[in-house]
């Protein structure tokens, strides 16, 4: 009888242990509440979207010959790139997603650029490969340049964006 009743009240203990247990562990707070959540379907749909985008640029540059196919391939995967990178910005806002979408897009001005330079010969060739990756340089100086200021402020906590004048 003892021992029936000292098995009873483990399985009760045992029981009662598990329940509470269970309640203080359930309602954990979302690390990431402050962030707006993903629809997840919404996100596919874009990508998938993006990716027949890429899809049809690409046959369209099927049947062209030569230098024509290179650029019409290099627009078609810029694109595809700028899109992917503003997909990213779109659904998980930040300043480094801000950035990469800064950045495709200068890669993509690039490197149609570079391929439509291969069209000329030459010198012509050579000034226009020049001045094309002068102006890619540019502009992702000036992307490093205002993001390291964006940084500046927001380590700071600064909002202003004049010099105290």
């Amino acid at each position: 009888m003892k021992t029936k009743l000292t098995l009873i009240a483990a399985a009760l203990a045992l029981g009662l242990a598990t329940t509470a247990q269970a309640q203080t562990t359930a309602p954990r707070t979302d690390r990431n509440a402050d962030k707006p959540r993903v629809d997840h379907k919404m996100k596919k749909a874009d990508e998938d979207r993006i990716k027949a985008d890429h899809k049809a640029a690409m046959a369209k540059c099927h049947d062209m010959k030569a230098n024509e196919k290179d650029v019409c391939e290099a627009d078609a995967k810029g694109q595809e790139k700028v899109a992917k990178a503003e997909l990213e910005q779109k659904y998980e806002p930040s300043a480094r997603h801000e950035r990469n979408v800064e950045e495709a897009k200068a890669e993509h001005e690039y490197k149609v650029s570079k391929e439509k330079c291969d069209a000329e010969k030459g010198k012509q060739e050579n000034a226009c490969e020049k001045e094309a990756k002068a102006k890619y340089d540019r502009a992702k100086a000036d992307i490093k340049s205002k993001h390291a200021s964006d940084s500046k402020r927001a380590a700071t906590g600064s909002t202003s964006t004049s010099s105290g004048k």
